[in-house]
């Protein structure tokens, strides 16, 4: 099966690639080439801003598209981005799609589009996007369902929502939240007892290839998580397992670590400085982000690692590289 992959650079995609690259064709479109190319696969560099470039890489003779191309940090400057690249991109791809006549697409989501400290919700439940880049996923699925529904015949249309997503060498939140707590120098904001659900990422991108391989038909959503869902004290008992040693956090109230957050925002601001705490993100990190799938089970996909697992190997990958 000849597979391109949008946005196969990225952390997930480099994942997925290596996962399909010996099984399936695989092109991959991205802004940017990978640290560590396959010999098998073919990369083009191609923005999904960019109708015309996305014209010309994407393959002619596509069967499957994997959109993973977004912009998802937290601290996006301005969040039209969020909109120019998931919202006017996915536009440009289903664009090519019909022009090249490929009828199946498999799109990554987000489970920010259920919104902060809502009870467990799976794919029936409502959305309630809170930031830019859920409203933004969201919008994104919109145009795939219309896209989808406008003609059936022949389509696929598989949307798959995965909660916060971690593995080693990603520097996301849950990456840097680790990390902190295997340096010993970490700040536990509020009591740390808000579960979160996670997903290791050679799960998630088992999964995609699970989907592409069953070559599943018409429209599905589905939430990606691995279970169980574990609350900041619990995390904090899986590093010590794996470090082998005892972890003292510095605890502080939850109203003194979102002010601290609301400072640093103004401090970059003015300095155009990032930094790794903001206002935002200590919100999610105090927030309960729980989150189940009510369809994901009729797939019988069997995860590569359990939860424990990955989290084991990405505490001691960052202590390799410390």
């Amino acid at each position: 099966m000849n597979v391109c992959v949008i946005g196969g650079s990225g952390f997930i995609g480099s994942h997925l690639i290596n996962s399909i690259a010996t099984q399936h064709t695989v092109t991959n479109v991205d802004k940017q080439l990978p640290l560590q190319p396959i010999s098998s696969v073919n990369y083009i560099v191609a923005d999904v801003r960019d109708y015309d470039a996305l014209y010309n890489a994407i393959p002619n003779n596509t069967d499957y598209i994997v959109l993973l191309a977004a912009e998802h940090r937290d601290d996006v400057s301005p969040t039209s981005l969020y909109y120019d690249v998931n919202v006017d991109g996915a536009h440009n791809v289903l664009k090519v799609m019909t022009e090249k006549h490929i009828e199946h697409i498999v799109f990554t989501s987000s489970v920010s589009v259920y919104g902060l400290n809502k009870k467990n919700p799976d794919e029936l439940s409502g959305v309630d996007p809170f930031n830019h880049y859920g409203k933004s996923k969201l919008e994104a699925e919109k145009v795939l369902r219309r896209w989808f529904d406008n003609d059936r015949n022949g389509k696929s249309l598989i949307i798959i929502r995965p909660t916060v997503t971690f593995g080693p060498g990603n520097k996301g939140n849950v990456y840097n939240l680790l990390k902190q707590i295997a340096s010993g120098k970490f700040i536990m904001v509020g009591r740390g007892r808000n579960k979160k659900s996670m997903a290791y990422v050679e799960n998630v991108a088992g999964f995609i290839s699970h989907c592409l391989d069953k070559h599943f038909k018409g429209y599905h959503l589905f939430n990606y998580i691995d279970k169980p869902d574990l609350a900041t004290k619990e995390l904090v008992h899986h590093a010590e397992g794996a470090l082998g040693k005892k972890i003292i956090p510095i605890k502080i109230p939850y109203f003194i670590g979102y002010s601290g957050g609301l400072f640093l925002d103004i401090v970059s601001k003015i300095t155009k400085k990032k930094f790794p705490i903001s206002a935002v993100r200590v919100k999610k990190f105090c927030a309960t982000t729980q989150f189940s799938s009510v369809t994901i089970h009729t797939t019988n996909y069997t995860p590569k690692k359990s939860l424990a697992e990955g989290l084991e190997i990405t505490i001691k990958s960052i202590v390799n590289n410390q």
